[in-house]
């Protein structure tokens, strides 16, 4: 018997935070078709103060607040019936996110869950096996966040390597990537690739997505090492104000998409990937795909408290 419901996903990002509505038809459990309804972005940067000050500030905490309400309405004007919320690396390293967490569920009933690294990356790559890539090739799964980046190398479908790095744009943008972990970042790559020739990455992330509109690649096209160096090059040359004011971008891109490209760069040179995939699929996605298959997983919206 076929079912359509609407699922919701909430992703508390360090750079932004995003909510995601989808239609998923199921039959005996298995999604048939997932298709996206409404996807919500508000850049609130979390880690700005969770990575400088270990503690989210007064002001966000309000805007986090704020913005959990207009997502419940959201939800409800949708008749979403299963809900999950997941906050990533800038709430796991607040010293005040508990706190923030109990706040938000007695204000608007919504439960919010910190998870780690490994879960944030297992949750994407889970996604994309569910989008029939050619299983022939070996990949570098790579997601590149405001806090932390995640890695996965998949072989003959399986996932045999993952790991997280405190390795993020906001993070670069304040100087506060440590050497030692970009060694290990480098480390990690070039062990868990050295067996394997010809590797495409797939690449995840905002600035990925932003990378394959420039582009004007279609999803699931690949981008060649030379256009994003070139890319690169350009959008490095140009102030924030000229990215803005010459490119388009908006205020909240200009400045991350400069270290998350070339943190790419230094990804596909360690792999030595020539193209990478964007198939514009992130933790959201994932989270929508897991209410699915666990019950469990989401909350019923219409025990809310309104």
């Amino acid at each position: 018997m076929i079912k359509i419901q609407k699922y919701a996903a909430v992703d508390i990002g360090s750079n932004a935070v995003r909510l995601l509505i989808s239609s998923v038809v199921s039959q005996d459990n298995n999604i048939v078709e997932v298709k996206k309804i409404s996807l919500v972005r508000v850049p609130i940067r979390l880690g700005l103060d969770g990575f400088l000050k270990n503690k989210i500030q007064k002001d966000n905490i309000t805007r986090l607040n704020d913005a959990m309400k207009a997502f419940k309405l959201l939800m409800k004007i949708h008749s979403v019936s299963k809900y999950k919320i997941c906050a990533t690396s800038a709430m796991r390293e607040a010293t005040n996110s508990l706190a923030i967490i109990n706040d938000i569920y007695s204000k608007t009933g919504l439960k919010i869950d910190v998870i780690s690294g490994k879960d944030e990356a297992s949750l994407i790559a889970d996604t994309f096996f569910a989008n029939h890539f050619n299983f022939d090739h070996t990949y570098l799964f790579i997601d590149i966040g405001g806090g932390s980046t995640e890695l996965s190398i998949i072989f003959n479908g399986v996932i045999i390597a993952s790991k997280s790095f405190k390795i993020g744009t906001i993070r670069f943008l304040n100087d506060l990537v440590e050497k030692k972990t970009l060694s290990d970042y480098k480390k990690w790559i070039k062990i868990n690739t050295k067996e394997f020739n010809n590797i495409i990455i797939i690449g995840s992330g905002g600035n990925i997505n932003k990378l394959l509109k420039e582009s004007k690649k279609a999803i699931n096209q690949s981008i060649s090492y030379s256009f994003i160096e070139k890319f690169y090059k350009k959008i490095s040359k140009l102030s924030f104000e000229e990215r803005i004011t010459k490119l388009g971008f908006n205020p909240d891109r200009s400045d991350v998409i400069v270290p998350a490209t070339k943190l790419l760069i230094k990804s596909m040179q360690y792999a030595k990937s020539k193209e990478v995939i964007v198939p514009r699929i992130g933790l959201a996605d994932g989270i929508i795909r897991k209410l699915n298959n666990i019950d469990s997983f989401g909350d019923d919206l219409n025990n809310l408290n309104t």
